[in-house]
């Protein structure tokens, strides 16, 4: 979800730097371990910047390798997993529904699963990217992968320099 306002918004504890809005849009996705236990995935599409958890609510599977398509009108990321649907500005699972499997041929339509990922707020403040976490205490199924039993990288590792021999 992005939300760029006419006045720059002040910047509050609650929001966290991304990065620079030129580096994103340049890079298209960019990941954070934001608040030192939420790893965020940072989107730049079509003129908009979206965030949500990284890490997709069915499986885990990492949602910055995941392709960007739009279903009935909605913009979604595919999880590259599963092939798992989810909306880009609510978070929602779609899947492809049959009115009647009896009748032939088969009419689908895409249906929501409800709110799967959670998406957080991105600001914009003088060419910076900032994010504010969703803190609904509302549990989301993405919540699952956000433990450090889920992450296989360090989003904030350091390369260690060799010891010279």
């Amino acid at each position: 979800m992005s939300s760029e306002e006419e006045s720059p918004p002040s910047i509050s504890p609650a929001m966290h730097f991304i990065g620079k809005k030129a580096d994103i849009v340049k890079a298209g996705r960019v990941t954070k371990r934001v608040n030192g236990c939420r790893d965020v995935l940072v989107i730049y599409h079509q003129g908009q910047l979206y965030a949500l958890d990284m890490h997709c609510y069915h499986a885990g599977g990492l949602l910055q390798n995941g392709d960007i398509e739009e279903f009935n009108g909605r913009l979604c990321i595919v999880c590259p997993w599963h092939k798992y649907k989810i909306t880009l500005a609510e978070g929602e699972g779609l899947y492809q529904a049959v009115d009647n499997p009896t009748v032939r041929p088969l009419r689908t339509h895409w249906r929501s699963k409800g709110v799967k990922q959670r998406i957080h707020q991105v600001t914009e403040v003088s060419g910076d990217v900032y994010v504010t976490l969703n803190d609904s205490s509302e549990a989301i199924e993405s919540d699952v992968y956000q433990t450090e039993k889920y992450r296989t990288v360090s989003l904030d590792a350091q390369p260690k320099p060799k010891p010279k021999s």
